[in-house]
């Protein structure tokens, strides 16, 4: 079973960084689709960034140029960091993996919440 720990959550002042962790157990993230979501107060959860086979990447919109993924596979743990922190991007921050060819999410992190204000 694979277990998910997403952890480096905070307040962060406008303009500021943060970087989140995920570490796994039960897969390798080498070999697992691993992506970063977000869900703000009263808004759906939606897509941050992900990365795949070969290390490759992509990123929402919103946050491209700011965040970014990346893995180290020697500790199983996926990363996002997160510069130029706006207010807007004020939500809790949840971990994904699933199955490279399936593409699609079938195992979570807890949370970690972030709060961008001064």
């Amino acid at each position: 079973q694979v277990q998910l720990v997403d952890t480096g959550g905070g307040l962060v002042q406008p303009g500021g960084s943060l970087r989140l962790s995920c570490a796994a157990s039960g897969r390798a993230v080498s070999n697992y689709l691993m992506g970063w979501f977000r869900q703000a107060p009263g808004k759906e959860r939606e897509f941050v960034a992900r990365i795949g086979r070969f290390g490759l990447s992509d990123y929402a919109d919103s946050v491209k140029g700011r965040f970014t993924i990346s893995r180290d596979n020697a500790k199983n743990t996926v990363y996002l960091q997160m510069n130029s922190l706006k207010p807007e991007d004020t939500a809790v921050y949840y971990c994904a993996g699933g199955p490279l060819q399936s593409g699609t999410y079938s195992d979570w992190g807890q949370g970690t919440r972030v709060a961008v204000s001064s």
